[in-house]
């Protein structure tokens, strides 16, 4: 629940930030702007989830969560109180920098949960935030239309606080499994250069990640072009855009159950196998309902992925070292994140929108191949986590 809560809080206020700086009287370089609000946030959680990550393996992934909530809290509060777009992108930054609430939680997830019921759990996760995300933007919009910008970002506020204060009370860290001293960035990205499968990891989750973000900044123009000039362009649209979202909800613990009896990596190669035959396919249908049903379709399988990605993070790292896996993990992701949107511009811009669906398609068939590298040997990879942390120890 505080997960669900979490989620909402935090996608409630997104889709109104280019629409609140004509609040603050932003008449210029508006797309500018929003272009900032949005890239600095990714920038600065690339830059500072390794840290994070050390941290949470130092004290623990319960005080991470609580210090990340709180943060949040501030932020959020804050926002509803600026004047400039100068304090809103400086906000955005603290964001980036100090939270991580959603990675925290899974890496105590990650933990604390039997391995053999792993993949349920974090498919359970994976369900509350894509069930937060179709709600904090439905919530934020009816805030929006009844009381305000600012005062979405109040109540964003308060739910978050909400969220941290479950956690505070409800919440139990059982298996600590605590890293004895914490390790400088430079040592953390040294073990996962050591341990192969988890930078293979790393790099899928980087390659997902930029795959979503290449199409998504597009897809609400190409869902109008496909329906035309009609008055229920803009409710379509949010439709479209909810649906990845609804198979997340409907399927993802499914996914997880299998990923518990076959595998993390087999439910992966079809989650990315459907993703990319999913991709090829949209291209094919030029009217609203049947790019929709595909669009449904794809998001059924491709809702695996990420829970499977996750996994494979466990997987392939010791409790000792899980919150600066699931820190790593979360740079490749906002890497991909930043880099995503910039591609999808430029193949928007020499070819169509169609084109962006065929060329993420192919990049989801060469993350197939890449899933040839990695492993689920738990043992082995605890192994060769140690050997690469005695090996940093003696050169350092």
């Amino acid at each position: 629940m505080g997960t669900f809560v979490a989620s909402a809080s935090l996608t409630m206020v997104i889709p109104f930030l280019p629409l609140f700086l004509i609040d603050l009287g932003v008449d210029e370089h508006r797309e500018l702007w929003s272009g900032l609000l949005f890239s600095c946030t990714f920038l600065a959680s690339a830059i500072s989830s390794p840290y994070l990550g050390s941290l949470a393996d130092k004290y623990g992934r319960k005080k991470m969560i609580i210090r990340a909530g709180l943060v949040l809290v501030i932020v959020f509060s804050l926002m509803a109180f600026v004047t400039n777009p100068y304090q809103l992108l400086g906000l955005r930054l603290l964001h980036g920098f100090l939270a991580g609430y959603i990675p925290a939680v899974t890496a105590l997830i990650g933990t604390n949960t039997p391995e053999a019921n792993v993949g349920y759990a974090l498919t359970s996760i994976a369900t509350a935030t894509a069930s937060g995300r179709i709600m904090g933007p439905l919530l934020g919009g009816a805030i929006s239309q009844v009381s305000g910008n600012r005062a979405a970002f109040a109540v964003a506020g308060i739910m978050i606080l909400l969220s941290t204060l479950s956690v505070i009370f409800m919440v139990r860290e059982e298996k600590l499994g605590l890293s004895r001293s914490r390790s400088s960035v430079l040592d953390s990205f040294k073990f996962a250069i050591h341990n192969k499968s988890f930078l293979s990891v790393m790099i899928l989750s980087c390659v997902v990640s930029l795959s979503i973000m290449t199409i998504e900044p597009v897809l609400s123009l190409y869902v109008a072009e496909l329906g035309g000039a009609e008055n229920s362009t803009a409710l379509i649209s949010g439709v479209v855009f909810s649906l990845v979202g609804i198979t997340g909800v409907l399927f993802s613990t499914s996914w997880g159950r299998l990923a518990d009896r076959v595998g993390f990596r087999t439910v992966l190669v079809i989650g990315l196998l459907g993703g990319s035959i999913g991709n090829f396919a949209q291209v094919f249908f030029n009217d609203i309902w049947g790019f929709s049903i595909v669009r449904f379709v794809y998001g059924a399988f491709f809702c695996a992925v990420i829970p499977a990605i996750n996994g494979l993070v466990v997987k392939n790292t010791p409790s000792s070292f899980r919150g600066r896996a699931f820190g790593l993990n979360n740079t490749a992701n906002q890497i991909g994140s930043m880099i995503g949107p910039m591609i999808g511009g430029m193949i928007g811009a020499f070819y169509n929108t169609k084109g962006i669906f065929i060329g993420t398609a192919i990049l989801l068939l060469l993350a197939v191949v890449l899933t040839h590298f990695v492993t689920e040997n738990q043992s082995e990879t605890a192994k060769k986590v140690t050997t690469a942390e005695k090996h940093s120890k003696a050169t350092s």
